[in-house]
């Protein structure tokens, strides 16, 4: 069984941009999202993924990846997300054997910048580098699906079910 173990976090300060080793747009919308799993179709670069994630709280959550063509991940996107989509830019930091992943959104999240880790087990001891801020794991807003319905933009005028 495939499982994702993340940890995400706020930044402090853009100091993590001098260590970027690459960056690629990422377009993703979801088919669905239920209290048990969510459905993600997702174009990045020139790749793109079908992706199923369980809908647990926190950073350990069982996820299942495929590899699809573009050209289906575009339809699926067109026919079946409506809005439900997330646009960001997302760049890759290596930082002592692990990459860290800095989600810059964009649209209605414009102004949101989370970074992720991912970890071979939920114990990983990992190197914090001193651009990261409060960790925010456990906080559902911060997930991608939760992103489509309530954009960083409402915040602040909207309150989640």
């Amino acid at each position: 069984m495939a499982q994702e173990i993340e940890r995400k976090f706020l930044l402090v300060n853009a100091q993590w941009r001098a260590q970027v080793s690459h960056s690629e747009a990422m377009r993703q919308g979801y088919m669905t999202s239920s209290p048990e799993c969510s459905i993600r179709v997702r174009i990045a670069g020139a790749q793109a993924f079908l992706n199923f994630k369980s809908a647990t709280l926190g950073i350990s959550r069982h996820e299942f990846e495929y590899s699809i063509p573009v050209s289906d991940a575009e339809e699926m996107l067109a026919l079946f997300c409506e809005n439900r989509c997330v646009g960001k830019v997302r760049h890759y930091v290596p930082l002592d054997g692990n990459v860290w992943e800095i989600d810059v959104f964009e649209g209605a999240n414009a102004g949101l910048i989370v970074a992720e880790i991912e970890l071979a087990a939920s114990d990983q001891d990992f190197t914090k580098p001193a651009w990261l801020g409060s960790e925010v794991s456990h906080d559902p807003r911060y997930y991608n699906s939760r992103l489509t319905d309530y954009p960083f933009a409402r915040w602040g005028t909207v309150t989640p079910d």
